[in-house]
């Protein structure tokens, strides 16, 4: 013989507030965390977008984007250049950081993107250009950066 009965309306709360806790917290997830949105285990536009403007911020790098935003090659350049902030090719620290539009070279598996800093109350700017590795099996890092010859 099998004993059916009514469920408590007490355990339907409980279940049904340990269901919205999981989903409060599946949500609170960082989009960071996400496998990259494009297939091919590659970080798309988008994301490095939004890895180079928490990256730099307002103002530069902070001391964990520095320490673990950046390839190991990147580190050695920041380590041999002591005098000279090799992330921000300046020595000061700039007014403000504006990223521009992100460019993917699938092939070379490198994203790019011109970083603008901005000096003086905004009446003076540098540009620079920050490469970003594309392997979305790895965590998203800074690779190089270019100074150019006018910065």
């Amino acid at each position: 013989m099998i004993r059916t009965t009514a469920t408590p309306a007490r355990w339907r709360a409980y279940a049904v507030g340990c269901v919205a806790a999981l989903g409060i917290a599946a949500s609170a997830v960082p989009a960071a965390a996400a496998p990259a949105a494009d297939g091919n285990d590659r970080y798309t536009a988008e994301e490095i977008h939004t890895f180079l403007e928490d990256f730099y911020g307002e103002h530069g790098p902070g001391d964990f984007a520095r320490k673990y935003g950046i390839s190991p090659q990147l580190k050695e350049k920041v380590a041999d250049n002591p005098e000279f902030d090799v992330l921000l090719c300046a020595q000061n620290i700039p007014a403000s950081i504006d990223i521009g539009p992100v460019t993917t070279a699938q092939s070379a598996r490198v994203g790019w993107a011109t970083v603008s800093t901005y000096w003086n109350g905004g009446s003076g700017k540098a540009d620079f250009t920050a490469y970003v590795d594309l392997d979305a099996t790895r965590p998203i890092q800074l690779l190089d950066v270019d100074c150019g010859s006018g910065s």
